[in-house]
């Protein structure tokens, strides 16, 4: 807008897709110190979470990658997600609640969900995903805004020479391209977790632990505190309890999937 204001709309779209890169790479490299600090998590220690840092241990040898660096959140509602742009700098964060919930398989099957995205490179995946949908929504907003915005003799002589019918398609095509971008990246971010579950089931060989702890964490009424919708994504389960199976069109803007189609899958195995 400021760019077509000033004349120079090329400059400006140039420069907000490099400042929709430059955060894409901020977020790669230091989202992990952002959501620990937003969450409010503290370093797990050893003595008080043996059970947790054992599982860790465990997990991390199954999957061949180093011991993640685990966290705790003082939640009730269990929850856990992992964070870290490789396996090297990985980190494991658990409420309290779920320590303090689950069994050991079903802990397990947690972490070993957990340690699946950081081993197949989620964090990386979404980020690309993340620019390209940015970029489609830069374009699609610069070209709607310079046909309506363009001044001059030409624009007139050519607005005049158009094809109404070619014009309304091209409109609507522009409007819809930046939702479908986004649908498709949250269609990639469910597959993405139907994909940590079936990795965690397989290094842990119990995939009704992992399945019985979605159970347990989608049972609990009450949503975590200090998630937001900004982090909400990197969860194991919403934290927030909002989408049911029969939600469809929730489902359809979630993050992940249902958790009851996700242990119908785990059962399955």
């Amino acid at each position: 807008m400021i760019g077509l204001y000033y004349g120079d709309a090329n400059g400006y779209l140039v420069l907000g897709l490099l400042i929709s890169s430059f955060s894409s790479v901020f977020s790669y490299f230091f989202s992990d110190k952002l959501v620990l600090f937003s969450v409010r998590a503290v370093p797990a220690d050893k003595d008080t979470h043996f059970n947790f840092y054992t599982a860790g241990e465990n997990m991390a040898i199954a999957a061949g990658i180093p011991m993640p660096k685990l966290y705790v959140v003082q939640d009730a509602s269990p929850n856990a997600f992992a964070t870290g742009r490789d396996p090297q700098h990985a980190i494991v964060c658990a409420t309290s609640g779920l320590l303090g919930m689950m069994d050991r398989a079903e802990l397990e099957g947690v972490i070993a969900h957990e340690l699946s995205h950081v081993k197949n490179y989620d964090m990386l995946v979404m980020t690309v995903v993340s620019v390209l949908v940015g970029t489609i929504s830069l374009v699609a907003d610069w070209i709607l805004r310079s046909m309506w915005w363009g001044r001059g003799s030409r624009d007139n002589d050519n607005r005049e020479n158009r094809n109404p019918l070619m014009f309304v398609l091209l409109l609507v095509a522009l409007i819809v391209a930046p939702l479908t971008a986004t649908l498709i990246q949250l269609a990639i971010s469910r597959k993405r977790e139907y994909l940590a579950d079936a990795d965690g089931a397989l290094l842990t060989r119990r995939p009704m632990g992992l399945a019985s702890a979605l159970a347990k964490i989608a049972g609990y009424p009450v949503g975590m505190k200090n998630a937001t919708t900004a982090t909400a994504h990197l969860f194991i389960s919403n934290p927030f309890k909002k989408n049911k199976k029969g939600d469809w069109f929730v489902n359809l803007f979630s993050t992940h999937p249902p958790v009851e189609e996700r242990i119908r899958v785990l059962k399955e195995m």
